[in-house]
């Protein structure tokens, strides 16, 4: 499972950063890494103008599994940890979600196998 981290002009993206945030991504994702092609993480912070306030730091994660259409969850929060964090949280449930989806349309197919 590849993970690309990305930053807006407002928040440095240094390495430690990166390696930081693949790091909780990969950890939270690695029951279904087998299942997830790659995970794309965007970084913002939607109020770098004014002063910090609440649910400034924004984070966007999009996780492409594999044979379906990629998924895509969005948390905001006063830090960028709380941000990734409930991002992938969020993730994590959809995820479970759409493979449970999945796997229970599986079963209940009623069509013959194709021969």
């Amino acid at each position: 499972m590849q993970v690309q981290i990305r930053t807006d002009h407002n928040i440095e993206g240094h390495e430690a950063l990166a390696q930081q945030v693949s790091s909780v991504v990969k950890d939270a994702l690695s029951r279904v890494s087998d299942r997830i092609t790659s995970v794309d993480v965007h970084l913002s912070n939607q109020n770098s103008e004014h002063e910090a306030g609440n649910d400034s730091m924004r984070c966007m994660i999009e996780a492409r599994l594999e044979g379906h259409q990629p998924i895509a969850v969005t948390d905001q929060a006063a830090t960028l940890d709380q941000a990734v964090d409930g991002a992938t949280d969020k993730l994590i449930n959809l995820i479970d979600h759409t493979l449970g989806r999945i796997e229970h349309q599986a079963s209940h197919r009623t069509d013959p196998p194709l021969s």
